[in-house]
Parts: structure tokens; C-alpha cells; sequence
């Protein structure tokens, strides 16, 4: 269990729930897949693969689906649910996965299934279907179409580490990881977070550390940066591989760029690409993934226990250097 891109969530207030009443509170929102009128839906799953509904981007079709969500919705009538735990605990470190099903109806067949009842209608009928009427139509094609959409199932994974006072959440994108926070909070009914603020800007920070061809804090730099120009946000430059002490670098600066997003390795442990709003991606732990693979696992569930250990204990020291670099975190801003 290695992550690959990290969101990062400042928790408000000191996190009370014993594993024990968050294993609770979450059976409240078992995931159940969707019913054949819903969109999308979203609930906890077991984060061991194994012990988990469906694997990541398993597509089922509307019988099996539906069974299932009857399956679900009953056991949610007679109590909690039972089965795999939807925590897994290693340390002070809490791992939880939500999953998400949509069903996949293209905006493409909706209009051309559309397109194919107003054709028939102004035949049959001998008129003109306008406008709020074709919008009725197309409304209910979606409405016919949608119970025999395929699904997909993906799953956002994140740990709770209280003691860091983080969520940290392996997702590419803000609105994912923004979903994940979403679920959270419904299920707990309160979840007061804050996105890491620092005391100085990562932007300037990090222009520093590549004006000077040297980082700090163990920090240090790889081959790929991003520049943007602060008085124009549609002037960027991509380098990837690139030599970041060669003159076309220095000459971007000169000009007035700052770095937006800039390649480091970290104690010889980790490397990633740090962007300005502190989100973490490409993020890769070759050598401690070397140690996991010589480990003899017994099971999946030790085998994802050593890589869980390894990866949340290096990363709560990443984060204190990180914050440390862009000189601490400011008073958090609640997010409930």
C-alpha cells in the first residue's frame, strides 16, 4: 500500500474517536452499490483489497448491482453490517477507503437516442418538437437509458494520523480528495479540517531553493520543475529532465517566474514533485519498497500491515521537514 499523490487536511481539533467508534460510525455508511435510478454513489469499503465489494474499475452489470444494493440495504436494516473491518490500524495510524460507483451513460448516446425520438415523433406526428419539449425528451431518455449503464467502481484511499494532527489523502485531484473529506464529514457529522497553510510562501521557498541551486532541510533537487509568471497565470513553463542549474533556468528567473511545482528527493528515501499549494505527487519510495519486497509475507493483510507501517511512519517525518522548509504551519482556518 504505497501512495501515490498526497492531499493534505490540518484536523481543527484534536481527533477523540477510539478506532473502535469510528468502525461504528462508518458501518452507518457501508458502501452499497447504486440502484438502477442513481447516478453515482459513494460508501466505506474494508481498505484490504481482498476484503473489499469489487476490485478498483471492476465493471458489473445492472442485475448483479442491483442484487447487491438489496443485499446491502437490507443488512442495514437489521443493524450493522458485519464482515472485514472498515478500519485498519497499524500504530497511531488510522487507514480508511471509500468507494465510488458511477454508471456510465455518455452525454453522446443520450443525444443521439434523443435525436432519434424527436426525429420519430415529428414524422408520427407531423410537427415540430422545440425546444423545452426536446428537453423533456432528452430528460427521459437518460431516465430509460441509465438502469443499463455499465458501472465503475474506483476506491480513494487516506489515514487518519492523529497525533500529526492530519488527513492525508492519496488523490490526484482536489475535487477527489474533496469527495473523500465530504464522506467523512457526513459520517462523523463533524469534521473539522483546514488545508495546510504555511508561514512562508511555498512559491517564494522554493524559487529560492532553485535560484541557489541548493534545498534545505534534506531536500533535494531532482529534474523537473514547473514556472509560472505570478502577473500572467497563462505563462507557464513544463521542464521534466531537465538540468535546473542551466542558464535557460536561470534566465526564466531573471524574468521574474516563480516555481509553481519543483522535483525533489528527500533523505535518500523518498522523492516527489511539491507544488506550491503543498499537494504532493509522483510521489515514489524506492528504497523502502526494496525493504518491503524482501520481507516473506504470510498473508495480504501482513504484506499491506509492513508497507502501511513503513510508508506512514516515513511520511509523518517527511511532513514535519516539509513544514519545517516553509516555515511552519499558520493558525488553521476551520473547514467543517
Amino acid at each position: 500500500m504505497w501512495f501515490k499523490n498526497l492531499r493534505l487536511y490540518c484536523l481543527n481539533q484534536a481527533f477523540s474517536l477510539s478506532p473502535e467508534e469510528l468502525e461504528k460510525q462508518l458501518a452507518q455508511f457501508h458502501f452499497a452499490p447504486c440502484s438502477s435510478y442513481e447516478k453515482t454513489r459513494m460508501g466505506w469499503v474494508p481498505p484490504i483489497p481482498q476484503a473489499a465489494t469489487a476490485p478498483v474499475g471492476e465493471v458489473i452489470g445492472d442485475d448483479e448491482a442491483g442484487q447487491a444494493a438489496d443485499n446491502e440495504e437490507a443488512a442495514a436494516d437489521e443493524g450493522a453490517l458485519e464482515g472485514p473491518l472498515l478500519t485498519h490500524v497499524v500504530g497511531d495510524y488510522i487507514m480508511l477507503c471509500a468507494q465510488t460507483q458511477d454508471r456510465l451513460l455518455p452525454a453522446s448516446v443520450v443525444r443521439e437516442a434523443t435525436e432519434e425520438k424527436v426525429a420519430e415523433l415529428e414524422e408520427r406526428q407531423a410537427r415540430k418538437i422545440y425546444r423545452k419539449e426536446k428537453k423533456q425528451i432528452q430528460e427521459d431518455m437518460f431516465a430509460q437509458l441509465l438502469p443499463r449503464a455499465f458501472t465503475r467502481n474506483q476506491r480513494t484511499y487516506a489515514y487518519l494520523a492523529p497525533k500529526d494532527n492530519l488527513l492525508v489523502v492519496d488523490a490526484a485531484s482536489a475535487p477527489k480528495a474533496e469527495e473523500f473529506v465530504n464522506l467523512l464529514r457526513d459520517t462523523l457529522g463533524s469534521f473539522p479540517v483546514s488545508l495546510p497553510d504555511s508561514v512562508r510562501s511555498p512559491a517564494d521557498v522554493m524559487t529560492h531553493w532553485l535560484r541557489k541551486h541548493k534545498a534545505t532541510d534534506n531536500f533535494f533537487l531532482e529534474e523537473d520543475c514547473e514556472l509560472y509568471n505570478p502577473l500572467d497565470g497563462s505563462n507557464v513553463v513544463r521542464c521534466k529532465g531537465q538540468d535546473l542549474e542551466s542558464e535557460e533556468i536561470s534566465a526564466h528567473l531573471e524574468a521574474g517566474k516563480q516555481v509553481k511545482s519543483l522535483g525533489v528527493s528527500w533523505n535518500s528515501l523518498l522523492s516527489c514533485i511539491i507544488h506550491d499549494d503543498l499537494s504532493i505527487k509522483r510521489l515514489r519510495f524506492e528504497e523502502m519498497r526494496e525493504e518491503s519486497d524482501s520481507f516473506a509475507e504470510e498473508s495480504a493483510a501482513q504484506k499491506f500491515d509492513q508497507e502501511f507501517a513503513l510508508m506512514s511512519m516515513e511520511l509523518s517525518n517527511f511532513f514535519k521537514a516539509l513544514f519545517t522548509a516553509f516555515g511552519g504551519l499558520a493558525p488553521p482556518k476551520s473547514k467543517d
